[in-house]
């Protein structure tokens, strides 16, 4: 039906007919003349229709915006002063001699126009109206080349493409499931695989030793920007390798990617950090490390400071104090801005947010500006300023208080000042994290910080019960821009340490084999040492292609309710099927706390 693409006509075809097949993206009419612009997913092409032609012409008069249509006709280059620099085919036009209307169109609810303002909620629920415009499809398109240079190279490092089950069982892994009931077991539920871990290593006792998916997931979570109740894995696991080598093989792998489809040459090797760094640093496991901004210990300069909203913090094991130096600070950040980031703060629990001005350094206290200043020793201020490095018309902030608060509000304030102020030193910086903890403790009980089936670091079960706050795992996470692409581990292959790992998370020997029987079983079969990688493909394409909303990469997103507006999913369902199906809905209040799980995601 279509003998070119839109982008394909240039300059080259010039004299030639061509067929071509599209959306009329605009119209207009210049003194007896009607220009059609035609849209197909390559670009546009400017047809134009003369009058000398009246019935073709007559037609050309009746087309509006969105119609779709065929037309016939021969490339003419442009008229000079008439070339448009912004299009593969703004050097020619076609002169139109035939045209069909294969499709009207009512007018559009918006405009599909990159330039426009349109809200996401009327954009999600008329999505086949918003996957129309330009920079949505190119982003679909570079998914899809993303997706084909991953499944090549995989192929060409000797990794299989093997698929794995959809309808599975219920193994909680942090996240709820979502559930499916089955018809022909009344009673019994089928759970969609948050990932493919088990079965991917149950692959690699199968001898199976690369293997590689791209695979959608499920979790049913509380949703953000970057985060889809179900979102798209490039799942990888290999065995008879260690993390070095994984992680060689899959940084190789990224490299490749982004100088593959964007040109963009990342570090020939990421560096490494390991997480107590990250944490002390930059209160983050995915530190951006653009931001030229750090955290500086100041706990032992303020242990024996009168003011308590420092000195109790610092006398505590579970808190820190720490302070940030903003370079200029005193030239960039206003007094509102000062206010907006003392609210910021707050949303992650901070009490308030404490800043010094650094005025005039060589006048000691009395160059300092701030609340706080007449709190704080002199002696405390000069270690401060010595420690942190600060110079006139700096800016220190401070965090104090419990940890896990410091580190989310401090670390949340730096992005943020990273990006109010344009602070970035470079367009990208990649990294991996290692040495995460084996476990975290809360409520007086442990919680796997990756999942159950990281292999820690230790010579044996009984180390590893001696002291397991103290274990480190074999993970290893993937960080780009302060997002984690992707993470993984080696595995655990033995099932007596797994068994261990299984105990010290408060899971008792019967609930393990109730939920991961069919693992623990196949570990006494002869396993192999394997350790894998998932990236997040979704996250992988929301970076390459420059959005910061992973729902602009994905063809059909849910909203943060986890619904779909065009759709209008969830929906009920007749009594009928849920009489099939041997279930009932009840409808109930939500409990006001849930019980963490014992699980937790990689």
């Amino acid at each position: 039906m279509r003998s070119h693409y839109s982008s394909d006509i240039n300059e080259k075809l010039i004299d030639q007919p061509v067929e071509i097949c599209g959306w009329v993206h605009r119209r207009r009419d210049h003194g007896g003349v009607i220009f059609l612009d035609i849209r197909d997913r390559s670009g546009l092409v400017q047809l134009i229709y003369e009058p000398q032609n009246q019935n073709v012409f007559t037609l050309a008069d009746h087309v509006r915006h969105e119609y779709v249509i065929k037309a016939k006709g021969i490339v003419k280059a442009r008229p000079e002063g008439q070339e448009n620099p912004n299009l593969a085919s703004g050097k020619i036009e076609i002169v139109g001699h035939k045209l069909e209307i294969i499709s009207h169109a009512k007018p559009i609810p918006f405009q599909i126009d990159e330039h426009q303002h349109v809200g996401e909620d009327v954009r999600l629920k008329f999505r086949y109206i918003d996957l129309r415009r330009p920079e949505i499809q190119q982003r679909l398109i570079q998914r899809a080349r993303i997706s084909q240079f991953i499944r090549r190279f995989l192929d060409e490092q000797g990794f299989l493409d093997i698929e794995t089950p959809f309808l599975t069982k219920a193994t909680p892994e942090g996240a709820r499931d979502y559930l499916v009931p089955s018809r022909n077991h009344h009673g019994k539920f089928y759970a969609l695989p948050q990932s493919p871990q088990l079965f991917k290593q149950i692959l690699m006792v199968s001898g199976f030793d690369r293997y590689y998916q791209i695979v959608k997931c499920f979790r049913d979570e509380d949703l953000r920007a970057d985060r889809q109740p179900e979102f798209t894995q490039v799942d990888i696991e290999a065995s008879f390798i260690n993390e070095a080598q994984l992680m060689s093989i899959v940084e190789n792998m990224i490299h490749s990617l982004f100088k593959h489809t964007i040109n963009v040459d990342l570090p020939q090797k990421f560096p490494i950090m390991s997480y107590a760094e990250a944490m002390d640093k930059y209160g983050s496991d995915k530190p951006d490390l653009r931001i030229p901004l750090y955290f500086v210990d100041v706990k032992e300069i303020m242990k024996n400071e009168e003011f308590k909203v420092f000195s109790a913090p610092a006398n505590d094991n579970n808190s820190r104090v720490i302070a940030m130096r903003l370079a200029q600070g005193n030239n960039k950040l206003t007094r509102k801005m000062l206010d907006d980031y003392t609210k910021f703060v707050g949303i992650y629990g901070a009490k308030g947010l404490a800043y010094v001005k650094v005025n005039n350094k060589a006048q000691g206290k009395e160059g300092l500006q701030s609340p706080i200043v007449k709190n704080l020793s002199e002696q405390a201020l000069d270690k401060v300023l010595a420690t942190t490095g600060a110079e006139d018309g700096d800016i220190i902030f401070f965090g104090a208080g419990r940890t896990n608060i410091v580190n989310d509000s401090m670390g949340a304030l730096r992005v943020k000042i990273g990006e109010d102020l344009q602070l970035h030193t470079k367009e990208w910086a990649p990294l991996w994290v290692i040495d995460f903890p084996m476990f975290e403790e809360a409520d007086d009980r442990l919680y796997a910080l990756h999942h159950p089936f990281t292999a820690p670091k230790v010579d044996s079960c009984e180390t590893l019960i001696s002291n397991p706050t103290q274990a480190l795992s074999r993970a290893y996470d993937m960080v780009i821009n302060g997002y984690e692409v992707g993470g993984g581990s080696i595995r655990i292959h033995d099932q007596k340490m797994q068994q261990t790992v299984f105990s010290l998370l408060g899971i008792s020997e019967q609930e393990a084999k109730e939920k991961f029987g069919f693992l623990l079983d196949a570990l006494q079969y002869g396993a192999p040492i394997h350790g894998g990688i998932a990236f997040g493909l979704d996250r992988l394409t929301m970076l390459i292609t420059h959005t910061t909303n992973i729902r602009d990469v994905i063809a059909f997103p849910k909203t943060q309710t986890a619904s779909c507006l065009m759709t209008e999913a969830p929906t009920e369902v007749s009594k009928e099927q849920l009489y099939e199906l041997a279930i009932q809905t009840v409808i109930h209040e939500k409990p006001h706390s849930i019980e963490k799980p014992k699980y937790q995601t990689l």
